[in-house]
């Protein structure tokens, strides 16, 4: 008897338009199997259903593994500042994955691996998070802010202290001899 079940291959029919470089890391049917779709990990990012598009893992804000069901909280880019991109949290969504093999593991070690830097800060009338995130493809971090809900995000005050406490991540995580 074997020690572990090896797990089939994705069905092609399930298997989303992947780029060139992109490999399937692991897949689990969502739901009862029959018809609800299939989330896939890949190196590049998370393939959910209903989607025509790959979430990469740096715009994954959240991803929670109840032992039933996964729960993907997605980012939206909503500005663009000079260095940083600022995110809002799009809704979560939920699969239930009754055969979930190793996509639960895949998930955390990607999201996980995507984040070199997060420091949660106050700023004038609220806070947020600064994070930088490596992403697939790219050099170094890309820079975002995740502000709290309520915080003043049009307040120059607010875009000030962002801007210095970025620009402080960015010096503390740049090598010293480049």
């Amino acid at each position: 008897m074997p020690l572990f079940r090896r797990r089939p291959k994705l069905p092609p029919a399930d298997r989303p338009p992947l780029e060139r470089d992109e490999r399937v890391l692991a897949w689990a049917a969502v739901g009862n199997g029959e018809g609800d779709g299939v989330v896939v990990a890949t190196n590049l990012g998370l393939w959910l259903p209903g989607r025509g598009h790959r979430i990469g893992w740096h715009d994954v804000v959240k991803a929670v593994w109840s032992g039933r069901e996964l729960t993907v909280t997605p980012g939206e880019r909503v500005a663009e500042r000079d260095g940083y991109l600022v995110v809002a949290d799009l809704p979560a969504e939920r699969y239930l994955l009754l055969d979930p093999g190793d996509l639960p593991h895949q998930v955390r070690t990607r999201v996980t691996r995507s984040v070199a830097y997060t420091q949660h800060h106050a700023v004038p009338g609220g806070s947020g998070r600064v994070v930088g995130r490596r992403v697939s493809g790219s050099d170094g971090l890309t820079w975002m802010v995740h502000y709290d809900p309520g915080t003043p995000t049009d307040d120059p005050d607010v875009l000030a202290e962002t801007d210095r406490l970025v620009a402080a991540a960015r010096a503390a995580t740049t090598p010293a001899d480049l």
